[in-house]
């Protein structure tokens, strides 16, 4: 039905790899595997029978869960319409509490209407409505009142822009700042 790919680590390996915990949902724990070293990520694919066996309105949902005593975590869905895709697998983190057991991935067939949106596209949101309220915080600083309309300078969007880049050149972290 599916398989997995983690790059630099494996050959791909198809859902025999995998343990059935639930009628529609695997689990693969990557002690088994016996990889050198902690995968970064992982390539998910259906095979084309899977595709069109897939009911309307479901998808495969791929969790990854960096340590036992650590939670889930969502990392996308596939589907007929995104067959495979390559994941960023996250790291056990720096947690008060130490990582306990090994790394596991999931795989579930789920609807696909309940699924959350990827961590990417929920990063891109923040990121972009971070930039929009710095933009925001610097035109206002220049505004004028004009019988109730705010006026600001024409050349305010290159100045924002042009400090905006200094800034980014001086601090390498601070385009890591606008992501909560």
């Amino acid at each position: 039905m599916f398989g997995i790919v983690f790059p630099d680590h494996t050959f791909p390996l198809d859902a025999t790899a995998f343990a059935q915990v639930a009628p529609n949902s695997w689990l693969l724990d990557l002690s088994s595997l016996a990889l050198a070293t902690a995968p970064r990520s992982a390539v998910v694919f259906l095979l084309p029978a899977a595709v069109a066996a897939l009911p309307p309105g479901k998808a495969v949902a791929v969790y990854f869960q960096a340590a036992t005593n650590r939670p889930f975590a969502f990392l996308g869905a596939l589907g007929p319409t995104r067959p495979s895709a390559s994941f960023p697998l996250p790291e056990a983190g720096d947690e008060p509490e130490p990582a306990v057991g090994p790394a596991k991935l999931g795989v579930a067939v789920e609807d696909a209407a309940a699924l959350p949106p990827p961590p990417d596209e929920q990063r891109a949101e923040r990121v972009a409505l971070r930039v929009g309220e710095n933009l925001f915080n610097f035109m206002q600083s220049f505004c004028g009142a004009d019988g109730g309309k705010l006026v600001v300078p024409t050349d305010i969007l290159d100045r924002w822009f042009r400090k905006f880049q200094e800034r980014a050149k001086k601090d390498p972290a601070y385009l890591k700042s606008f992501d909560f």
